[in-house]
């Protein structure tokens, strides 16, 4: 099974995507990960790594994609 990232850190406009993002992703396909970067903040550099600039991101098989403006990474640390 694929593996979804979806990376955010509290803000309004990330809770609000990740609803829609959790409801909406393929379960049959992808296994899916939230990862609240405020609550988690040893995952930001990953996040980094893997090309996050901003929250609310989705990475599906290693393809970020950002998704509306909640913070940019740089201000999570």
């Amino acid at each position: 099974m694929n593996k979804a990232y979806f990376y955010h850190a509290g803000c309004p406009v990330c809770v609000a995507a990740e609803q829609m993002v959790a409801d909406a992703i393929d379960k049959q396909s992808y296994e899916i990960e939230i990862i609240h970067l405020g609550e988690q903040a040893s995952r930001i550099t990953e996040a980094k790594n893997i090309g996050v600039k901003s929250v609310p991101a989705l990475v599906l098989n290693n393809q970020v994609f950002h998704i509306n403006f909640g913070a940019a990474l740089s201000d999570l640390g």
